[in-house]
This record gives structure tokens, sequence and C-alpha cells, in this order.
């Protein structure tokens, strides 16, 4: 009786309503949306980085269907199938997850990651899934910064999405004031609004590609977007674009939104931060590059849009280029592969050359000189 009589207030129908909303209205909304999304980015490059994808990427895709013996179409329809499937797989414990659990930080704590930078005219570091700090000359750095416990849409106060799984090694007071951010894409993982909030300063400039500045939010110094093919000196550095093998719509109807690759060179260094990509050979024609920055993770069942290790590996091995820094692995559970696989795949790709392989835990520096090492046996100083 009292419920029935909770049921007929004012009061209480709004707050059945809201339960409804959370319990029974989000997460089958929330499992449907996310279906649709699997299923469209299962159709993979069909349709293109929001558009037709062409070039040398559109050739390496086909070669590598005449592999399978595969007509296109059936490609997509195998893609399709196991992107569902692993939809299913991880959606339903994930939206669960994102609505009832409270996520609380993980007990990252401010450090002097940034000022141990400083001291070196070339260091790395992968603080996260693809999030990467960077000195180069004088001009610090950060790629993709992305420091909360979940990424994913938000509805009121929720993060709809994976959770970390390991602790982000430095928070965003770390980093406010730095010199440069460099967004290679909007994909949640990639663009991470809170952080952006948190990183705002007027100390701080932006670097997006064309359909992204729109997601940046205020506070900054200034914001620059770069095309894919066009460079620009921004904060001291000159960067140049380059469109990968990915796309770059953060939902599925905003496909006008692009997505970079990074050549970033300042003090005579260089660095490739390729950000997602498939297999392609837009980066092989590079020289000189002292770190190659590449994901290596996210690969099952995305291979048309995360390059597996093997082949992160061989592109590697067709450009100019040092140093391999592996990122995109490990941190978020956004595919079917076991945690430790891309690493442990990437290593053995390399065979006897692994020592080219910055392996790093997240939130350790790599200090690197190469003007000053001409053997090919430098190894790089640890210094995190």
């Amino acid at each position: 009786m009292t419920v029935i009589q909770a049921r007929l207030t004012p009061v209480g129908r709004r707050r059945l309503t809201i339960r409804r909303l959370n319990a029974t209205t989000i997460i089958p909304w929330m499992m449907i949306v996310s279906t649709v999304v699997e299923m469209d980015q299962g159709m993979g490059f069909e349709r293109g980085n929001s558009g037709t994808q062409t070039g040398p990427g559109a050739i390496q895709l086909t070669k590598h269907m005449s592999k399978r013996n595969e007509k296109p179409a059936n490609g997509r329809v195998r893609r399709t199938a196991k992107a569902i499937r692993s939809g299913i797989r991880r959606y339903p414990r994930t939206i669960l997850a994102s609505v009832f659990d409270s996520c609380t930080p993980a007990g990252s704590t401010p450090t002097e990651t940034v000022a141990r930078l400083d001291k070196h005219a070339l260091a790395v570091s992968c603080i996260g899934h693809a999030s990467v700090l960077c000195r180069m000359g004088s001009v610090n750095m950060v790629v993709d910064p992305v420091l909360s416990e979940r990424i994913g849409p938000r509805i009121g106060k929720r993060t709809l999405g994976p959770a970390r799984l390991i602790p982000a090694p430095v928070t965003p007071q770390c980093l406010r004031g730095i010199d440069l951010i460099l967004i290679t894409h909007a994909h949640f993982d990639h663009l991470d609004r809170p952080t952006l909030r948190e990183l705002a300063s007027e100390k701080t400039k932006v670097v997006t590609p064309p359909g992204v500045r729109s997601l940046i939010p205020p506070g900054y110094a200034g914001m620059t977007t770069i095309a894919g093919g066009t460079e620009a000196e921004v904060a001291g550095v000159r960067i140049k674009a380059i469109e990968p093998r990915h796309w770059g719509a953060r939902a599925v109807i905003d496909r006008h939104r692009r997505v970079n690759s990074y050549v970033v060179e300042a003090d005579g260094f260089r660095v490739l931060f390729a950000g997602d990509t498939a297999e392609t050979d837009v980066f092989a024609e590079l020289k000189s590059i002292d770190v190659a920055v590449f994901g290596v993770g996210a690969y099952e069942p995305w291979d048309h849009m995360h390059a597996t290790p093997e082949q992160v590996w061989a592109m590697f091995k067709t450009m100019d280029a040092q140093y391999l820094l592996p990122v995109h692995h490990s941190t978020f559970e956004l595919s079917d592969e076991p945690p430790a696989e891309p690493l442990a795949r990437l290593f053995a790709a390399a065979g006897d050359e692994r020592r080219r392989i910055l392996d790093a835990h997240p939130g350790e520096i790599f200090a690197i000189d190469i003007r000053h090492n001409s053997g090919s046996g430098f190894q790089p100083d640890r210094t995190g």
C-alpha cells in the first residue's frame, strides 16, 4: 500500500521516473547505441575517414582482403558480425558498472614529471593508453591527454564507458600550464573533455584536426587546426599533419571530424605521433625520425582500424626511425585481445631488434639524445 501511495504522489512519480530512466531506460538505450556504433565501426573504411578513403592506405586494405580471398562485401559482413559479438560481450557489463559503480579515483597524486622532463633535450613518457608526454628542445607537450577514471559519453554526472585498468601516473594538476596539447582525433579514448577542462590554461596552446576544435573546452591560449598534408608552427615547434587510416567520428553522425598523425620537429629532433591507424604506407617516406609513437592494441576485432603489433613493426621498419614507443594498450578494455598480448607480439615481431622498442611503464621517462650518439647500440636513459 505504501508503494502504491508513493506512485500516486507527484514527487513519487518523479522519483519513479528517475529510477526507470537509470535502470530500465539508460542501459538498454546505451546498449542499442553501442551496438550501432560497433556495427558502424565494423563497416570500417568503406565509408572512410568521415568520407571515402583513398590513396596508398586504401591499396593496403585491398591487398589484405585479397590475401584472405574475400570479396569486400564478405569482409564487411564478417567484421560487422565480430564487432557485434565483441560489443555484446563488453558493453552490458561496462554500462552496468558505469551506472552503479562509484569509480572513485585510483589515488594518483601530483608528481614532478614535467619538471623531470625539463632537464632533457628530447624525452618521452607514456602516461597511460595513448597519452604521451614529450619534451623537444625547450617545449613540453602532451598528446591526447586522457586522465579520467572512465571514458565515454556523460549522462548527468555519470560517464558511461570503460574504467581504467591501471591508474594514471599523473594528475591534470601535473600538466596544467604545459606549452602544447596535440589532439589526434575525437574518439573518447583520445579526446577526454573532463581532462581537457582541468588542463585549460592561458599558457597552453592546442592543435586539432579539422572538425574537432568545437569539442575543446574554453580557457586555452589559442587553438590551431591543421589539416592532413599541411603544417604549421605552434608554440615554438613545427608540426606536420598526416592523415592516417582511421576515422574521426565521435558519434555515428559526426563524420565531418578528421584524424591526424603528427610529425613534430624542434631543436633538430623529429618525433612521429601516429595516433590511431590501421596498416598503411603513409609513413614510409618519413626521414630522420628519432622516436615513432604507435598504438599497438585494440586490434581484435578492429584490425581494419587499429594495426596489429606485427603491422606496426612493419610500418616502423619502412621509415627512417630510431626508436618505437608503443602505446594504446593495457589501460582500457576496448577490444578482445588480452592486455599483455600486444607488447608480447610486438617484441616477437622485432626479434633481435627489440632494443629499439621503448618498453616503458606508465609515467616512466625515456631521455634520448641521438645527436650525441652515433652508435647503433645506444640505449635511452631511463629516469622516471
